[in-house]
């Protein structure tokens, strides 16, 4: 059987952290979707259309990874999709504290369910999408906490 796993976030932007994760897990599982989700947290920088476009760019010579949007709860995206595992990433034991907690409430609601959590790697420790972003929007130079094949041109805002 199929082992696929679902890499779900909002992504704004998806980050080296992300990458990483990402390729690691593909060592573990026979497909990989990125699933970008809609927080109602969160209020989204990068249009959706873009954050698609950009994963689809990291991963494109990568047939074992997708990326999918979906509104609404996680594991429904994993019942429509055949997916057994949910892919998180920990920087921190606080990341550990919040994502356990998603994680017993998703096997709750989904015992067919696994969440499987990578840590990152120590360098990438500090890199979160909202820090990535305050970077680009006060115009500083936060190519190296995306992924290399992406261009940094796309990500500077436009004057209006």
């Amino acid at each position: 059987m199929e082992k696929i796993a679902i890499f779900p976030g909002s992504f704004d932007p998806f980050t080296v952290g992300h990458e990483s994760i990402v390729r690691r897990a593909s060592r573990l599982f026979d497909k990989i979707i990125i699933m970008i989700g809609y927080n109602s947290n969160k209020k989204s920088f990068f249009p959706l259309e873009k954050r698609v476009q950009w994963i689809n760019t990291v991963f494109e010579d990568d047939p074992q990874i997708s990326v999918e949007v979906h509104e609404g709860l996680t594991v429904d995206f994993c019942r429509k999709t055949g997916a057994g595992y949910i892919i998180r990433g920990l920087r921190t034991s606080a990341d550990f504290e919040f994502e356990r907690a998603i994680a017993q409430v998703n096997k709750q609601m989904y015992p067919e369910i696994e969440t499987v959590f990578l840590l990152t790697i120590p360098e990438h420790t500090p890199v979160n999408s909202t820090i990535v972003r305050d970077i680009i929007l006060h115009g500083g130079d936060a190519s190296r906490f995306l992924p290399k094949s992406l261009n940094m041109e796309d990500f500077k805002r436009k004057e209006k």
